[in-house]
């Protein structure tokens, strides 16, 4: 796991935790801020996970194709 991908879980769940905290006081504003943060920490994660993703396939064709250079 990369730290990319471990700021978008910190993010999700500090989202969760501000609209739970907006829900119980009744402030909108924060409630929307942690549903606004749980979605850029989904991104984030995505984007990571599509990062660790390619770099495997690359380190998977180059060890297949040892014989082969970029």
């Amino acid at each position: 796991m990369n730290g990319e991908r471990f700021a978008g879980i910190c993010l999700q769940l500090a989202g969760r935790a501000n609209q739970a905290w907006g829900e119980l006081t009744g402030d909108w504003l924060r409630e929307t801020a942690g549903r606004r943060d749980q979605i850029i920490g989904k991104a984030k994660q995505a984007s990571a996970l599509a990062q660790e993703d390619a770099a495997r396939q690359l380190r998977d064709f180059q060890h297949h194709h040892r014989n082969w250079h970029f």
